[in-house]
């Protein structure tokens, strides 16, 4: 068995549940995003990287890297709006089922 490689069960469809809570959060913080009155200079730039985390949870076990490179434009542009705050928690913490960033133990 390789070192450092965890393995993970797959849901009863094949899916990662890792995917399942990135989709269901990803999901949930377009939906708040969506219907938040508020304009804002860097809302398309969180729409954008919205998108393309649900592109790449659709798309099977996305790469980390990338995963956390939109994570911090999305914190980047929405993370002042408190209305939106505990959706973008729930999308940290589903990027962070994804492992640790390097650096961190």
């Amino acid at each position: 068995m390789l070192r450092g490689v965890e393995q993970r069960a797959v849901t009863g469809s094949g899916e990662d549940p890792r995917v399942g809570e990135l989709r269901a959060a990803v999901s949930r913080l377009r939906r708040e995003l969506a219907g938040h009155p508020a304009e804002f200079p860097d809302r398309a730039v969180a729409e954008d990287e919205l998108a393309a985390l649900a592109a790449m949870a659709v798309s099977g076990v996305p790469e980390v890297p990338r995963l956390r490179r939109s994570l911090l434009l999305i914190a980047g542009s929405i993370g002042s709006v408190s209305a939106l705050a505990a959706a973008v928690t729930d999308v940290r913490k589903a990027v962070e089922l994804f492992g640790e960033p390097p650096g961190r133990t």
